[in-house]
């Protein structure tokens, strides 16, 4: 039952039709789109501000906005351009901005028509609706657009004068009407940039812009596109597919699965393309592509995985609820598959999974059916003469007098999407002359590989424009073009220039955040050319890449001044520089004689007689465990770039008075034998500057201070390093300052705050007890952490620090984190003060506006300030384990928050978390029994239930939400009107229910499971989905999860959920909206028993009823009447704080006794 409930579980399930699967997708038409997003707004209510910024963002996102100018610089008249008509046609999502004027203007009226016009007319060849309006209500309250009150009733009246077109006015009215009612973005009460970012994050996610760059010319992929998603599409929609995709390189297999990926994606309830596995797999990556994958699908950050197994555990439990699209590009490893996808049993029902490679024989021993493995197919010839026209005279056809050559170009081509593109690159702008020069080389050879035809554009590069291009074929594949730009550059050579020129020619591509990439057949060209420079003797070749070749030039000493670069895979992990058998012994004279060494990436080696001589061109240097304590002494290496060290055993860098002016990055991660810091003067430009885990560094430099360039500064667990130098409050360009796991260090420089450019700070694990007060001037800081700063040992002081503090705090069991006014940080979006032994939170926490996550865990206060009810950005508070806190405040303005007070055992009321519309709230109290003995059972949840219910009774919903109360207790309550022993329940759904719907609420009684103890190695998961008439999911996986790091389940406890009718937004719900249907509700969890279960479908109509059989419930319960005790247990925290407020800042001093509210029993 478990196997057949957890293959079936899925996050959202589209209703396909055997009618739609089965019609010819050329019987409708199909829409190309030409923009993501097209923008409606009034110009001089938003267009200098907020609409401007939304343009931005979306811009920076690789968003393709329709272009940005003010409404009135498009304005002509009273009617829209046939421009914007085409706009608002071609765009796949319509942002409307309704401000306080945008009704006054006629022509943003029309704009809206049409718009929704579009989203009624325009379909897929699904026939589905493929157009989506996102309206914002800038400063206008939604019911006004609705109804057309307000400013709106005000443009009608003007509108009425004017116009005396009733039609037109209707369609007016209609179309604000029907916007008003889409879910959207309220931005009153809430931080503009809060919401332009939650729009980028939503399109990013809806748009599936991950492969936005790749349908340029792609010829003959249409055809082959089809195919590809027949294949995947008319398979049994129960089933998990795998699919192969294989052919030579070059032939254009991951062009076709981007493309496909593109089309489809919309039919899975997530996806993830795993690119280049062969690549990133090595050393390690296996891991890195699990945690890749899990959060693409799962949306969840810092999954931990610490071996491949754990990955493989992790996806086969996570995903097999999942109704996901997988495609693994470059497979060439059995391994890979096994780790990644490795059974169809890890997938939910409908998954489809497709795996690239160029060997077939991967996909039969995978057990990938053969009608399931596509062929990749050459162009063919009309196809390939277009692509190859296309990058030779940027037309589809050739120019006269080029059609026979052309052909012949074609020809040699062999269909390869890839050669015709560097062919016809590198034939561009020639002359006829030049053509039959290049045809006179192919014709030497017919039989030429498709190396040898890829070589001649190679040879017609500059000489700068070759080396460069070797360089990353060998060396700098998957590095950024700064980063790479920056190592090569000289003060006569800038690489900018010639690497446009590669990406102009084909050679190379630009990916993502500026990633240099190229074909792996054009990486084995360059390989291949390198490996010509000298096929006997690897020590006259430039460049050096394959282990064992770099083993046998160092260790035979044959290396010569040829060789300017050797890059040999080195571990990933500590642990693998110990094993013996794979550590190298070299002798000292190894790289005498490499004098032109440019490029340097080597590890696991020894050197028992030390080292003479290195290279003073190197330009990079990364050596992992470099085994000696100083460089060699005539060692000067001027044009340095990047020095990497990690895990070496240098005791100091240098010593003299020369410069490393080029020098960018020092990492000497781990370098445990490190005690003095260079003269930092002698690298003026450096940015960043990495030496976590030297723990036996006990200084930093004075010379710190000469860094202006400096953006990051790591010294993350120096365990010895007991101060910072006053000069680091100079680093006027630092954004980021990690401190963590410093033991000594117990304070920081009283002018911290004058680096007004840091961003993120890091002190935790520290002994700092009292953060300089300065720090308020960190208006730019982000993220804040001072987790586990509970002041220093009482052995680290001195007997006259001891006496003072215990004559100060009375008790030396008060000794925790002091903490400063926070009100100046005004841009700190996370702050952490977990485990700091706080007494008392700032009382003007409530300050920081821009605050979305607060981690108070782990500490003594019995409340917290009134102020921290202002946080209206607040999206997750934690206060787990807080063991005094006494009273969980609500949080009015925050309209969507996670509140998460597991292990709080002195808890006693908890004000409800006020239930809104378009928005999820979650509560947890796990292991809270103080608190279900003081203020009853249900009567938390049932109380915010009511109320929301109560709103709803005068005011239309946006129908959109969720809500989630995990809670102590071992009974459903009686107002549930389906319950059921087990984990299942079933309930008939009537006819025309739609219309009348406000949401379901279900609720689970769980506990320890007495057959399956709880892993503590990883999180506790229980989940919920809905099955109709007994096969199809109409929606899916609402879940929880509770950290590894908390304690297991002790008692039995409820999860209540209340979802509201959005959240079952697919098209199940509205097609079965004429006639009944079983609905089953079912609940699963590895870790967890599932006892009881409940549902209670609520409806307009018997809302009344509802509400009276709640009342009756909460009177019913043995408990304090809810807001009498709390008025009382209020008046004496407020009591409290304002004798806080008489004893100082932060509420120091405080006393830890409340006293219990009045207690009497109905």
């Amino acid at each position: 039952m478990k196997e057949r409930l957890l293959g079936r579980w899925m996050k959202e399930r589209r209703d396909v039709t055997s009618e739609i699967a089965s019609s010819s997708s050329s019987s409708l038409p199909k829409w190309e789109w030409v923009y993501d997003v097209f923008l409606s707004f009034r110009g001089e209510d938003t267009g200098n501000n907020f609409t401007d910024h939304l343009y931005e963002a979306l811009h920076k996102k690789g968003i393709r906005t329709f272009p940005f100018r003010d409404d009135e610089s498009l304005e002509r008249g009273n009617t829209i351009s046939t421009e914007l008509l085409n706009a608002i046609e071609k765009s796949k999502v319509a942002i409307i901005v309704l401000s306080r004027n945008y009704a006054s203007s006629s022509w943003c009226l029309d704009q809206l028509v049409k718009i929704v016009e579009c989203k009624e007319e325009i379909v897929d060849c699904e026939g589905e609706t493929r157009q989506t309006i996102l309206p914002i209500f800038y400063g206008v309250d939604p019911s006004d657009v609705r109804n057309q009150r307000g400013s709106f009733a005000e443009a009608f009246a003007k509108h009425e004068e004017l116009i005396k077109n009733e039609e037109r006015l209707r369609s007016w009215r209609a179309a604000l009407t029907q916007v008003a009612n889409l879910s959207g973005w309220d931005t009153r009460n809430r931080k503009e940039s809060t919401i332009v970012k939650e729009i980028a994050r939503k399109l990013i996610r809806d748009l599936h812009y991950s492969h936005s760059g790749v349908h340029e010319d792609l010829v003959g992929i249409q055809s082959r596109v089809e195919e590809m998603e027949k294949l995947c599409l008319s398979m049994g929609l129960n089933d998990v597919q795998f699919i192969g995709i294989w052919g030579m390189s070059g032939i254009g297999k991951t062009t076709i699965a981007q493309v496909l990926y593109d089309r489809i994606r919309y039919h899975f309830a997530s996806g993830s393309f795993l690119a280049n596995a062969r690549e990133k797999s090595g050393n390690g990556g296996l891991v890195t592509l699990q945690k890749q994958l899990l959060f693409d699908v799962l949306f969840e950050k810092n999954i931990d995985i610490w071996d491949v197994q754990r990955g493989i555990n992790l996806i086969s439990n996570r995903l097999c609820h999942k109704k996901v699209l997988i495609i693994l590009d470059d497979v060439d490893q059995p391994e890979q598959l096994k780790a990644l996808v490795g059974k169809r049993s890890w997938f939910g029902e409908g998954s489809v999974i497709i795996i690239i490679t160029r060997d077939p024989s991967l996909l039969i021993r995978h057990e990938v059916a053969e009608q399931n493995i596509y062929k990749a197919k050459e162009l063919d010839n009309d196809e390939a003469l277009k692509l190859f026209s296309l990058k030779a005279f940027k037309q589809v056809n050739p120019l006269e007098g080029y059609e026979v050559l052309s052909k012949e170009f074609v020809y040699y081509a062999q269909g390869l999407p890839l050669a015709l593109k560097v062919l016809g690159a590198f034939m561009f702008h020639r002359g006829p002359k030049a053509w039959e020069s290049v045809l006179g080389r192919l014709r030497e050879s017919p039989e030429r590989k498709i190396l040898d035809v890829l070589q001649i554009s190679f040879d017609g590069l500059k000489i700068s424009e070759q080396k460069i291009f070797l360089d990353i074929a060998c060396f700098f594949k998957g590095m950024t073009r700064y980063r790479v730009a920056n190592i090569l550059q000289t003060p006569h050579y800038k690489p900018y220039i010639d690497i446009d020129v590669l990406v102009e020619k084909s050679f190379i591509t630009i990916l993502g955040v500026e990633v240099l990439w190229m074909h792996d057949l054009l990486q084995e060209l360059g390989k291949e050319i390198v490996r010509h420079e000298s096929l006997e003797e690897l020590g006259r070749r430039r460049r050096l890449w394959v282990k064992e070749d770099v083993l046998h030039i160092l260790k035979n000493n044959t290396g010569t001044e040829k060789v300017e670069g050797i890059f040999m895979n080195t571990p990933s992990k500590e642990e693998d520089l110990n094993v013996e058998e794979k550590v190298e012994d070299l002798n000292a004279e190894t790289f005498s004689k490499m004098r032109n060494l440019r490029l340097l990436k080597i590890g696991n080696v020894r050197l028992p007689q030390g080292l003479t001589f290195l290279s003073n061109d190197l330009r990079l240097m990364n050596w992992l465990g470099y085994p000696l304590k100083s460089m060699p002494r005539n060692f000067s290496p001027d044009k340095l770039v990047e020095l990497i060290m990690p895990h070496s055993c240098i005791k100091q860098l240098w010593e003299g008075d020369w410069s490393l002016k080029w020098l960018r990055i020092i990492d000497l991660s781990d370098s445990r034998k490190l005690i003095m810091t260079l003269n930092f003067a002698r690298v003026p430009n450096l940015e960043k500057l990495i030496l976590k885990g030297c723990t036996k560094l006990s200084k930093i430099d004075s010379s710190l201070g000469d860094l202006k360039h400096l953006i990051l500064l790591d010294l993350t667990n120096c365990k010895n390093l007991s101060s910072l130098p006053g000069a680091i409050c100079s680093l006027t360009s630092l954004k980021t300052l990690t401190l963590s796991g410093c033991l000594k260090l117990d304070n920081m420089p009283m002018n911290l705050g004058n680096l007004e450019g840091l961003e993120e700070l890091d002190v935790s694990g520290t002994a700092i007890r009292e953060p300089p007060s300065s720090i308020l001037c960190l208006k730019n800081l982000k993220k804040l952490s001072f987790q586990g700063c509970n002041g220093p040992s009482s052995k680290s002081w001195s007997r006259k620090k001891l006496l003072d503090f215990l004559l100060m705090r009375k008790t030396p069991d008060l000794m925790g984190l002091v903490l400063p006014s926070v009100s100046g940080l005004c841009s700190l979006t996370r702050l952490n003060i977990r485990n700091c032994n706080l007494q008392a939170i700032p009382s003007d926490i409530g300050c920081l506006s821009s605050l979305e996550e607060l981690d108070l865990s782990g500490n003594n206060f019995v409340c917290l300030p009134e102020s921290i009810n202002q946080l209206s950005n607040l999206r997750e508070f934690w206060v787990e384990n807080c063991k005094s806190l006494q009273l969980l405040p609500e949080f009015r303005l925050s309209p969507s928050i996670w509140v998460t007070a597991n292990g709080c055992i002195s808890l006693e009321f908890v004000l409800p978390v006020k239930m809104k519309d378009s928005s999820s709230n979650y509560l947890h109290l796990l292991n809270c029994f103080q608190f279900v003995e003081n203020q009853g059972h249900c009567d938390l949840f049932t109380t915010m239930l009511r109320e929301y219910l109560q709103e709803l009774h005068y005011q239309e919903s946006t129908k959109k939400g969720r809500f989630d109360v995990v809670i102590p207790g071992s009974e459903v309550p009686n107002w549930f009107r389906h319950q059921s022993m087990g984990a299942s329940i079933n309930l008939e759904v009537p006819s025309n229910f739609f219309k009348q719907f406000r949401g379901i609420v279900v609720c689970a009684v769980f506990g320890p499971h007495q057959h399956h103890p709880h892993n503590p190695h990883h999180d506790m998961v229980l989940a919920c989905y809905f099955i109709a008439n007994g096969k199809d999911y109409i929606s899916g996986g609402p879940c929880i999860s509770f950290l590894k790091e908390f304690e297991t389940v002790e008692l039995d406890h409820r999860w209540f959920m209340y979802l509201l009718p959005d959240y079952f937004r697919n098209e199940y719900f509205r097609k079965a909206d004429g006639s009944s249907f079983q609905l089953e509700i079912v609940f699963e969890s590895w870790d967890l028993e599932i006892k009881k279960c409940g549902a209670h479908m609520i409806y307009e109509e018997a809302m009344e009823d509802l509400k009276q059989s709640m009342g009756q419930s909460e009177c019913s319960s043995s408990i304090i009447p809810y807001n009498e005790g709390v008025d009382h247990f209020e008046e004496d925290i407020k009591s409290k704080r304002s004798h806080d407020d008489e004893n100082g800042a932060s509420g120091e001093g405080s006393s830890t006794h409340i006293p219990h509210p009045k207690t009497r029993r109905v």
